[in-house]
């Protein structure tokens, strides 16, 4: 029987959805989409789809679902506006969870054998290395040059900076080392160092969803970890913003260029014009991208060729297995750590009966002294392997009712 959820604990989900990135899932035609919730909620919902989703238009309903440690929740929400693979909704009136049929995880049957090879190419570079996996798409990046053309690229990227900031620089990390503060700090965090106003603090809070900025908090423990003493921390802070001002720099932002797990480089842009607008969010979001385009454009002129790894299957022990994902474990090594969130593998499931070829996105992860944990969630299983899969992991038929849960009617 489905339970509703209280208020405080549907408010605290609604607010992981955001924080955490987890994934939202709609099912329509025996299609799959994954929707992502693109700001807090906060009377309304904002998602964006991983796909176009036909038949989208106000007031219609969608049923979705999401899995919360193990808990699979579901939801419905009423469409206000959708465009571009944007979608905004009511907010949910409840949340359920305890649902009579979910894709609960249980333990890998005896006879399932399990292959894993990334999706792509992955490297072993002597670039600084952070935590993150920044998963490069192509088909995201929007430019008018020929991506093989760095140049062009580095010249059109000029040509845009000055409509909104007076001076730029842009540093590889090939030739150089991270020296100054500014470059260990992005070097170490491969987030980007956003000054709007040298008369003003950093930022106290990052709203972007997957977090990108050098909050003061995060400052601050930096320069704890240089040796500054916790009662001086402020006051450094401070010197250091200062100190940009004195030296005639009145807004400042550094930007990560971020290839995979490595921070490649970045671009600096600063105004030191009186009477020019602040650097704002909506530069930071142009700037981003001029990174992930100049990130992909180092790819294609050879920069990292010299560091591409053999891409060889490998097997992982299964911990447990749903119709929507698994759990594995690696033991800890130097190949573990390129085991990263959001990194695709592609995963063979080999049994009995049928072979299953599918993709998987590792969504987060965690280790013990021995060996990692990686939790992955599959991502566009066709039909009839999601059917296959589930009736060989569960033991029973996959009926209507199974399919119409999938849809949020249950």
């Amino acid at each position: 029987m489905a339970t509703p959820i209280k208020r405080i604990e549907k408010d605290f989900l609604l607010k992981v959805l955001y924080d955490e990135q987890i994934p939202v899932m709609y099912i329509k035609a025996k299609t799959q989409y994954i929707l992502m919730v693109e700001k807090p909620t906060k009377g309304q919902m904002f998602f964006k789809s991983d796909r176009p989703i036909e038949g989208m238009k106000g007031r219609k309903k969608l049923d979705l679902m999401f899995d919360y440690r193990g808990q699979v929740i579901i939801f419905s929400v009423e469409i206000l506006e959708y465009r571009d693979d944007h979608i905004v909704t009511k907010e949910p009136d409840a949340l359920y969870k305890n649902l009579d049929r979910s894709f609960s995880r249980v333990s890998t049957p005896t006879d399932l054998q399990v292959q894993f090879t990334f999706l792509g190419d992955r490297y072993s570079l002597t670039y600084p290395k952070v935590t993150e996996y920044d998963a490069l798409n192509p088909s995201d990046l929007i430019t008018n040059s020929n991506p093989k053309n760095l140049s062009g690229l580095v010249a059109q990227m000029a040509l845009s900076i000055k409509n909104f900031a007076t001076s730029y620089k842009l540093v590889i990390f090939k030739d150089v080392k991270p020296t100054s503060t500014e470059e260990r700090l992005l070097a170490e965090t491969g987030k980007a160092l956003f000054i709007p106003s040298t008369l003003g603090p950093l930022p106290a809070d990052d709203p972007y969803p997957k977090k990108r900025l050098i909050t003061e908090g995060i400052f601050h423990r930096y320069l704890e970890s240089t040796g500054v003493d916790l009662k001086y921390v402020n006051d450094a802070c401070t010197r250091f913003i200062e100190q940009k001002h004195k030296a005639g720099i009145l807004s400042d932002l550094w930007v990560p260029i971020l290839f995979q797990e490595y921070v490649v480089g970045y671009v600096h842009i600063w105004i030191s014009k009186e009477g020019m607008l602040p650097l704002d969010y909506a530069v930071i979001d142009n700037m981003y991208q001029f990174s992930k385009i100049l990130a992909y454009s180092l790819k294609l002129n050879g920069y990292f060729e010299s560091g591409k790894l053999k891409n060889e299957p490998f097997e992982g022990k299964i911990i447990d297995i749903s119709a929507s994902g698994l759990l594995f474990t690696y033991p800890n090594s130097a190949f573990a750590n390129t085991l990263m969130p959001d990194s695709e593998l592609a995963v063979k499931l080999i049994t009995n009966r049928r072979t299953v070829n599918a993709k998987a996105k590792i969504v987060r992860r965690y280790k013990d002294n021995i060996q990692g944990y990686f939790g992955c969630r599959f991502v566009d299983l066709e039909p009839e392997d999601l059917r296959f899969l589930f009736e060989y992991i569960y033991g029973k038929t996959f009926t209507d009712a199974d399919a119409a849960f999938l849809s949020g009617q249950v």
